[in-house]
């Protein structure tokens, strides 16, 4: 009914939809509590999970009892927005989201420089420099420059923090947004009347400059989560949208492969992909199942053989029969669970909000009890004191000690190769020591390579035919033999390629050769040859292909062991080759033959033991497991959906870069610590002095500012 919806059967035998939606407005792991209570409220909603981390929420519903509008209306009902998980509303979804964090981050940035401009005579003027009627005149500038900053580009903070108290769910959006109202309250009041009871000190500069830090960071963190779902829409346009069915008549029409089902016959050109799960009717190929398996050598595929939907058809024009379609798909089975995956995975809350609700009463009592003492001892200094209380307990630092310091090294792993797509997940790979790690294409490169060249008759120019003969085949091994090897000068004629099998011509003597398998060419099967080369029924020469380790894959491997990473080899190969693999990189534990759910199931153990677990991997059949694993990461060149999902993508394809990647993890968190204690070190040394009624509001600002500087200075470190 709906591509964004499966249906299932719950145990009782109610059917039941499970419709995924993607959200905006998200900006705290507290937005997640909220949801799910708005969508558990829903008459007919069975379970509810929202993650923090994708923005996505699946949801599985009673289609008897509601429909999916209501879920979308209740999510709106709670302040966010909807739509059901497909490329066109979701694109337009991003877009309008991606106008609006732009807008507000222009003019935060923008207002406040012009507040810096004109706050910045007050700060250098010597006394007596600056008149009054002056001073008052750029406070009156500084005060409309803040309006903008505070009613729209501090929109969401206030939002955010609204929505928070509303719920009884406090995130660092509510300590925010109350620094930013008695901020611009104080100050407003300081403007209108100097003399009254705020006194004559503004600090319209240190709120727009906070207000443009927090959007700065808040932006990139858009744009990772923007960009990963872009990469993941592409990854599904893989199926196509139609298939040719052969009817019952032997007439050809085009129909849409939502309506497939079990039985239809398919014809499938030379070039397109499969568009459900099936076996061979007419004819034998050879198909690509590289983005389902991440192996990258074309499969045979005879007459009777099982194909999968999402793979692309390489040998020749076929029939099929539809076995399974639409959501019963293998391809759409691994989406599913890499959805599922995904949904499940807890996400990873600010360093800061963990303390967001203690430190929000702290201040609250602290303020209100100085201006209830100071209400006693000066009236008149009361208002002051509280101000300075919540201006310099403002929490600039702690809310800029974590993203800052993600960003920061974000940006410096991008410039060494490796993209990073989630911030949080920097605490998870500094902290793991147990890695699970792709073989093709991950540790080896996607291509074979020529390992060895047995010569049976010296008579002839065995290499060179087999190069020459080579040149004409598609298949990925002839490839590499084509390129590997010096080609002949001779001829060819009658050039035939059986699938499956090889190729056989006849040269400018009429002897005919035969490139291919062991049977094909009349030669004895053997585990080191996997390509043979016939003349007149006679093999003259064999050729054995081995996996190619990436260049920099040993060291990786080497190192990671010598800082204490447990790495595990996982592959969907035979248990056989990765156990090779496994002995040439000195690897004791490696898993072999593994689908995806074996996979997902060895992921799960790991972290079930209390482990936390780094996934490597560039297939579709690595995408659930990269989804569920705590911190994952892609090679540049893997799958789209492989890609999507993780947490990082190494578009280097340097396995190097993953030694890298942990060591400047390591170093950022370093830093959040840092900056952490300095912003409890700031507090703890400038509260007294407030309460004390020893610190101004000006020196509170001016120290809240210092403070938010020093930090991110600090966290610029991370990225070197």
């Amino acid at each position: 009914m709906h591509r964004f919806t499966r249906w299932l059967q719950a145990p009782d035998g109610l059917k039941l939809g499970e419709s995924a939606l993607q959200i905006s407005g998200m900006y705290c792991a507290a937005c997640t509590g909220i949801i799910e209570n708005a969508l558990r409220t829903v008459d007919g909603v069975h379970e509810a999970q929202v993650s923090a981390a994708s923005q996505r929420a699946t949801v599985r519903w009673d289609p008897a009892r509601t429909r999916p509008s209501a879920l979308i209306n209740a999510i709106r009902g709670a302040g966010y927005d909807a739509v059901p998980d497909a490329a066109a509303p979701a694109r337009e979804m991003r877009r309008a989201e991606h106008r609006s964090a732009l807008w507000r981050l222009f003019v935060a940035s923008f207002c406040a420089m012009q507040v810096m401009m004109f706050a910045t005579p007050s700060y250098v003027a010597a006394p007596g420099e600056l008149s009054m009627d002056m001073r008052q005149l750029l406070n009156w500038g500084c005060w409309m420059l803040s309006i903008p900053v505070v009613l729209f580009s501090a929109g969401p903070f206030l939002r955010g923090a609204w929505r928070g108290l509303r719920s009884g769910r406090i995130g660092m959006d509510v300590p925010v947004a109350i620094g930013v109202i008695v901020t611009f309250v104080a100050s407003t009041g300081a403007t209108f009347d100097p003399t009254g009871v705020f006194g004559h000190e503004v600090f319209f500069d240190s709120l727009t400059m906070f207000v443009s830090f927090l959007l700065a960071g808040r932006y990139l963190e858009l744009r990772a989560r923007h960009r990963a779902a872009t990469m993941l829409e592409g990854a599904l346009a893989r199926l196509p949208d139609t298939a040719t069915r052969v009817e019952a008549d032997g007439s050809l029409s085009e129909v849409s492969v939502q309506r497939l089902v079990a039985g239809d016959r398919v014809r499938v050109a030379l070039g397109q992909a499969f568009p459900a799960d099936g076996r061979l009717l007419e004819g034998q190929t050879q198909a690509d199942e590289s983005l389902l398996t991440g192996e990258s050598v074309a499969v045979d595929k005879p007459l009777g053989a099982a194909v999968v939907a999402g793979s692309v058809n390489l040998g020749a024009p076929v029939t099929m029969l539809v076995e399974r379609a639409g959501a019963d798909t293998r391809y759409e089975a691994i989406v599913s669970m890499m959805r599922d995956a995904l949904s499940q995975r807890p996400s990873l809350a600010r360093v800061a909000d963990r303390w967001a609700a203690p430190f929000l009463w702290i201040v609250l009592l602290l303020a209100a009890g100085a201006a209830a003492v100071w209400s006693v001892v000066d009236p008149s200094r009361a208002i002051w004191v509280a101000v300075s209380v919540l201006i310099v307990t403002c929490p600039c630092a702690l809310s800029l000690a974590a993203p800052a310091t993600m960003i920061a090294a974000a940006g410096g792993l991008a410039r060494r190769g490796v993209l990073l797509q989630r911030l949080d997940a920097l605490e998870d790979l500094a902290r793991s020591r147990r890695m699970f790690i792709d073989k093709t294409g991950t540790l080896t490169e996607d291509r074979p390579a020529l390992a060895t060249t047995r010569i049976l008759d010296e008579g002839v120019d065995a290499p060179g035919r087999a190069a020459s003969l080579a040149a004409w085949s598609r298949h990925p091994l002839s490839q590499v033999l084509a390129a590997a090897l010096p080609p002949s000068g001779g001829s060819w004629s009658a050039i035939r390629e059986t699938a499956g099998e090889g190729l056989s011509a006849v040269d400018e003597a009429g002897v005919e050769w035969r490139l291919g398998r062991a049977a094909f060419a009349g030669a004895t099967e053997s585990d080191e040859v996997q390509v043979w080369l016939a003349r007149a029924g006679r093999p003259v020469a064999a050729f054995g292909f081995d996996e190619l380790l990436r260049q920099g894959a040993l060291e990786a491997v080497q190192e990671l062991e010598r800082e204490g990473v447990h790495v595990t080899l996982l592959s969907g190969d035979t248990p056989q080759r990765a156990a090779r693999l496994a002995s040439r990189l000195g690897l004791k534990d490696f898993i072999g033959g593994a689908r995806p759910e074996d996979k997902l199931a060895a992921v799960a153990a790991a972290q079930q033991a209390g482990e936390r677990v780094v996934m490597v991997g560039d297939g579709v059949n690595d995408a659930p497991v990269l989804a569920r694993a705590d911190v994952s990461l892609a090679m540049g060149q893997g799958a789209l959906v492989a890609r999507a999902q993780a947490d990082a993508v190494l578009v280097s394809n340097r396995p190097l870069d993953l030694i890298q990647a942990r060591r400047t993890a390591g170093r950022a968190m370093r830093i959040v610590r840092q900056n952490m204690i300095w912003a409890a070190a700031y507090n703890a040394a400038c509260i007294p002095l407030a309460l004390a009624g020893w610190l101004p509001p000006w020196a509170a600002g001016l120290g809240m500012a210092g403070s938010s500087l020093f930090v991110v200075l600090n966290a610029l470190r991370a990225g070197r």
